[in-house]
């Protein structure tokens, strides 16, 4: 498993940085928490935007808080540090591997690596908090896979 894991989605204020916080929370309960460093940025993120506020919502309901969560902008720096680059769509990939083309042997989307199809995580943004709510889960069932792996 990579030192740094990075999610990666569009804003960076709902599935990657629930991604973020769900993935220390699943590392913590493993006792693997110092072991891999967690981040998250997004493609078009607005730099230092609020997570959005169901994402707080669905988070807090999780016992996780994102309340002090800013969005940072992906950049080429983070991605060539990063051990493992985790995107929420096929498009995020490809746009993660235009920015840095030696990145792509390093980059999967989350349901891929996960060891599932080759699914988009549908942002939430804009929907209602069940949605939300949906793609929480979604994201600890992937999340959780990913961290089985040795």
């Amino acid at each position: 498993m990579a030192q740094k894991v990075l999610f990666v989605c569009t804003g960076n204020t709902c599935r990657s940085s629930m991604a973020e916080v769900i993935a220390r929370q699943v590392l913590k309960s493993q006792g693997r928490e110092k072991e891999i460093e967690i981040s998250s940025a997004g493609l078009a993120a607005w730099p230092g935007a609020p997570a959005s506020k169901e994402a707080v919502t669905v988070m807090q309901e999780m016992g996780l808080d994102l309340s002090k969560h800013r969005a940072k902008l992906l950049t080429p720096e983070m991605v060539k540090q990063a051990g493992l680059i985790l995107t929420m769509t096929r498009m995020h990939r490809v746009q993660v591997c235009e920015m840095v083309p030696e990145a792509a042997n390093k980059t999967f989307t989350l349901v891929a690596y996960a060891g599932e199809s080759d699914e988009d995580i549908i942002d939430p943004l804009g929907y209602s908090i069940n949605v939300y709510r949906k793609c929480a889960t979604t994201l600890k069932d992937l999340i959780t896979q990913v961290f089985k792996k040795p």
